[in-house]
């Protein structure tokens, strides 16, 4: 366990130094920025590079969201949540403060967003409650639909951190404009703490969505399993 714990706190960190690093520090250099494009691109690489890193060690779920999803699913131990959830949750934060760290070296440096998740006017482009609801709701659960998809049995071997890299690519293309993209309580939770207390306020929505979506993309991908043949 204790291996599983270690590989899940260095799975998120990753992700969102990775990810949230790239939009923070990287996002808009004058000339050099990368834009939408290569955030979202930063964090499907993140995930994938950490899958087939540690994947083979705790499962690669570096997100309370997948971590839920997979025990309703029934492919993980109920006694192993709170310690999994506990792990990606620190390791997020840690990646937020050397993301701190780094980002404050830079002259006229001001926190701002940091990357942080918001709906209404902390949504980047002013988008209301509903639509944060529903966009976080509804890539939270194809993402853990498809996280169940490309990992259980059946499923083609190595396969899985690609389509899991992806697939968050194009989640981040689609709802970053809305929340600066979420589905993932933990790396929602690391930037808030620093981004200040309006982000903080609305770390809740960012919590809540990612377990709901989570929930139903369990839920749809146990209704989809094969079931097997009975006996004549």
């Amino acid at each position: 366990m204790q291996q599983k714990i270690a590989a899940e706190f260095l799975g998120t960190f990753w992700l969102t130094f990775g990810g949230c690093g790239c939009a923070i520090l990287a996002a808009a250099l004058p000339e050099l920025g990368i834009g939408l494009l290569g955030i979202a691109l930063a964090f499907g690489l993140a995930v994938a590079t950490m899958s087939y890193a540690v994947g083979g060690i705790s499962g690669a779920h570096f997100n309370p969201a997948v971590t839920i999803g997979l025990w309703v699913g029934r492919r993980f131990e109920g006694g192993d949540v709170l310690p999994y959830i506990v792990a990606q949750v620190t390791g997020a934060i840690v990646a937020a403060a050397v993301l701190a760290l780094v980002a404050s070296g830079r002259p006229g440096f001001e926190m701002g967003v940091f990357a942080a998740n918001g709906y209404g006017e902390l949504s980047p482009d002013r988008y209301s409650l509903l639509a944060a609801v529903v966009v976080e709701v509804v890539a939270a659960c194809f993402y853990v639909f498809i996280f169940l998809r490309v990992t259980g049995p059946g499923a083609l071997p190595g396969v899985a951190p690609i389509a899991l890299g992806l697939a968050l690519m194009l989640i981040h293309l689609v709802a970053t404009p809305v929340t600066n993209t979420s589905i993932n309580p933990a790396r929602s939770t690391g930037p808030a703490l620093f981004a200040g207390a309006d982000y903080l306020l609305q770390l809740w929505l960012f919590w809540l969505t990612p377990l709901v979506g989570g929930v139903l993309g369990a839920s749809l991908a146990r209704a989809l399993q094969k079931k097997p043949a009975q006996p004549n």
